[in-house]
Order: structure tokens, then C-alpha cells, then sequence
């Protein structure tokens, strides 16, 4: 593979094509959105500054090209990757639209965050070309990428999407099972549930929760996953607090009020300027800049 599509060029998008055109390939992307379209260069300059700062060799071949319509995008790609919002007919509109462009051996991947890909497949025309490509925010600093099958994605499909993905410089997760929220999204949703479920409660304030989980589980889980931590704390501890501390987490099956509260007056956090906290335009990009400082030197502490 050495022409690869990107559509969408909102959060994920200028992240992704600019770690993959990093790594020699060819990348064209495009989005609806004119405004998106225009900032996307900006996107892709910042993405390229901080691969610099994580030391990714720079092998770039050509510029980002970004097309003003999906037809010029996807043409000639051997790859298509979608990061677009999280819509099951949407997806599969556009992975429709993008058949009658391109040629039966092109890859079609999506960075859905966990729509089953059997699902995504099942609406278009060569499902076994269909696959997941399920990236990490911020995609070009955090370098786990899950592959996930479909019920009738070809393995030569899977083999070639891996093979990317090494090249890229990024590390392949297969994922052996198409479950919806694959494995990140489900661990961290689940994670996510007991938090806002403690705050919810009163029991814990969430900035405090916060520094909790950061330097506590978040930090060992950095060095430790949970299947070596259970061995380093010991299975007969986990059995022992497991047996009455499992009774007493959070089970619930809808969205805590907590977060469909703030939702609905039209907090969503940082893109509205509050969400759970407030947050000024200043405030945001200071936010942005240090967090990328830090995750970029997580990382090469991590690969020492």
C-alpha cells in the first residue's frame, strides 16, 4: 500500500494523515466541511512539529493533498480510512459512495471507536475488503492502533492493514473478535462508568478523582497492564477483594445523569468551552500544548 485516502478531518483526521504521510506514503484527505478543510494544514503542521519532538524519522514523500471533493480524494488510494462521527448509516453511506471509486483490491478501513465492523461490512458491496483501524487520540502520539476483523474480512486484509501500520511506526493490536468498543473503549468505558458513578455519589470531587487515577492505577497501568499487575499483586489478593468489592461497583446500563445533564445545555467539554470544567480559548490551547508535552515524553520513557 502507498496511496492512502483519509476521510474526515476533525479530531482524528490531521493526526493520522500526518503520521502516515511521515512514514512515505502517499496521503490525500478530505472532508465535507470546507472550514475543516482549510484548517486541516494547520493540523497536519502540528502533528508533523510534535513526531519531531518523539524523534519519527521523517521519511515524507510529498505533501498532504487535500482534495475538495471525495472522488479526488479517494482516487487511485490502495487504502481508505474514515474518522468520521460515529453513525453506522453513515459510515456505510460513505464507504458506498467510496466503492464507485475506487478498485476492488483497496482496503477500507474504519477508525470507528466501536460500531461492530460486521456491521459496517454487512451495507457494502465487497465486505471482505472491510476492516477496523480503531486509532488512539491523540492518534500520532499515542502509537497503539487495534485492528479489528469482521465476520467476513479477508486475512490477507488484516495482514496488509498490520503491515501499515508497523511501517507507520505504530504498534498493531489484533483484535480477535468483533465485540463492540473493541478492547480500549471497553476497559475505559468501564473505567469511566465507576468514575463518574464515585463523583455522581459525592465521593469524590473530580478534580481529585483525577489525581487519583493519574497517579495511582494510571500511572502504574503506563508500566504494568492489568494481566502482569494481577500477577504482581497476586491472584489470591484479587480473589479476596474481588469477592466483596465487585458487589459494590457500578453495573448501570444507561449514561450517568451526571454527563446527559451537561450534554443537553450544551456542555461537551473542551469544543464548547466547558464541559465538567470551564475552560477560556487561552486556557485551551495551554491545555493542548502541555498535555502533548507530556504524553511525547511518557512515550520515550516508555520505549527506553
Amino acid at each position: 500500500m502507498q496511496n492512502v485516502a483519509v476521510i474526515g478531518l476533525g479530531t482524528m483526521g490531521p493526526g493520522i494523515a500526518a503520521t502516515l504521510a511521515r512514514s512515505g506514503l502517499r496521503v490525500s484527505a478530505f472532508d465535507v466541511d470546507a472550514p475543516k478543510r482549510a484548517k486541516a494544514p494547520a493540523g497536519f503542521a502540528t502533528a508533523a512539529t510534535v513526531l519531531t519532538a518523539l524523534g519519527v524519522p521523517d521519511r515524507t514523500s510529498a505533501g498532504i493533498a487535500v482534495a475538495d471533493s471525495l472522488a479526488a480524494c479517494v482516487a487511485g488510494a490502495d487504502l481508505v480510512i474514515e474518522t468520521i462521527p460515529e453513525d453506522l448509516e453513515l459510515k456505510i453511506r460513505v464507504f458506498r459512495e467510496v466503492e464507485t471509486h475506487v478498485g476492488a483490491a483497496c482496503v477500507l478501513a474504519s477508525d470507528t471507536s466501536g460500531i461492530p465492523i460486521t456491521r459496517i461490512q454487512a451495507g457494502t458491496r465487497l465486505p471482505e475488503r472491510v476492516i477496523g483501524m480503531h486509532w488512539s487520540n491523540p492518534p500520532h502520539i499515542i502509537p497503539m492502533i487495534e485492528v479489528i476483523a469482521g465476520e467476513k474480512t479477508a486475512p490477507g486484509v488484516v495482514d496488509a492493514l498490520v503491515a501499515v501500520v508497523r511501517h507507520s511506526g505504530h504498534l498493531p493490536i489484533i483484535i480477535r473478535k468483533d465485540v463492540a468498543g473493541f478492547v480500549e473503549n471497553r476497559v475505559l468505558y468501564a473505567v469511566m462508568r465507576e468514575c463518574l458513578d464515585l463523583v455522581e455519589q459525592g465521593v469524590i470531587e473530580p478534580q481529585d478523582l483525577d489525581a487519583c487515577v493519574s497517579w495511582g492505577i494510571g500511572y502504574k497501568l503506563a508500566v504494568v497492564g492489568p494481566m502482569a499487575l494481577l500477577d504482581m499483586a497476586g491472584l489470591d489478593i484479587y480473589q479476596a477483594v474481588g469477592s466483596y468489592l465487585n458487589k459494590e461497583l457500578s453495573a448501570r446500563k444507561d449514561v450517568a445523569a451526571y454527563v446527559t445533564e451537561r450534554t443537553a445545555q450544551g456542555r461537551l467539554g473542551i469544543k464548547s468551552g466547558g464541559g465538567i470544567y470551564s475552560y477560556t480559548p487561552e486556557q485551551v490551547a495551554e491545555l493542548q500544548g502541555a498535555r502533548a508535552r507530556k504524553l511525547v515524553a511518557v512515550r520515550k520513557a516508555l520505549q527506553t
